[in-house]
């Protein structure tokens, strides 16, 4: 299982030369960021998932500076932030957004909710019309988040939650199933060394 999720994995040549990631240099080849142990991973995972649910730009960097300086596993933590992809992007913002929304209005009447989602779905709408000379990177990276923040409080409040509880959920699961196999192989191997003796 191991040996199929480390070829599934970008390989350590290719995250240092990567553009956005090779300004780190040397840092990117310290051992434990390549080491496939269970903190490792559970860490790896972990970084990717928040980053890659909690911001809409430049997850694959933020995982990986995070990975770097708390030396988690690279490849895990730069491949799982792929948990956001075009396929999910939709759904998982809906999600967070009708989560904060409920944080943010649960004393609200009912019925005001779809006027509330559709007031600030036209007000997302409006701020999205960009005009089509917006070229440079840090326009791009406006447009994108001025489209964010149009949703507002209730966005940002369920991707914050979803993010840190995804993040905490698989690093503590990942530790729990680790830890599970571990022991069920001591077990087995107990087992099999009672069965020749005997």
């Amino acid at each position: 299982m191991l040996r199929r999720i480390a070829q599934s994995l970008p390989t350590r040549e290719s995250i240092q030369t990567n553009r956005w990631l090779r300004w780190m240099g040397p840092a990117l080849t310290h051992p434990r960021l390549w080491h496939m142990s269970r903190k490792g991973i559970a860490a790896g995972l972990a970084l990717g998932l928040f980053f890659g649910l909690l911001v809409p730009i430049a997850q694959i960097p933020l995982a990986a500076t995070a990975a770097v300086v708390l030396r988690a596993n690279l490849p895990v933590a730069i491949g799982s932030t792929l948990v956001t992809n075009p396929v999910t992007f939709g759904p998982v913002y809906f999600g967070a957004y009708k989560l904060g929304d409920w944080l943010l209005h649960r004393g609200d009447a009912p019925e005001r909710a779809p006027e509330v989602l559709e007031a600030r779905l036209q007000q997302l709408h409006e701020t999205s019309a960009t005009p089509s000379d917006v070229t440079s990177i840090g326009g791009h990276i406006s447009n994108i988040w001025g489209r964010i923040t149009a949703l507002g409080k209730p966005l940002i409040l369920g991707l914050a939650i979803l993010a840190s509880a995804a993040g905490i959920a698989v690093y503590l699961l990942t530790t729990w199933v680790w830890a599970a196999v571990i022991w069920l192989k001591r077990r087995r191997r107990l087992r099999e060394r009672r069965q020749t003796i005997r």
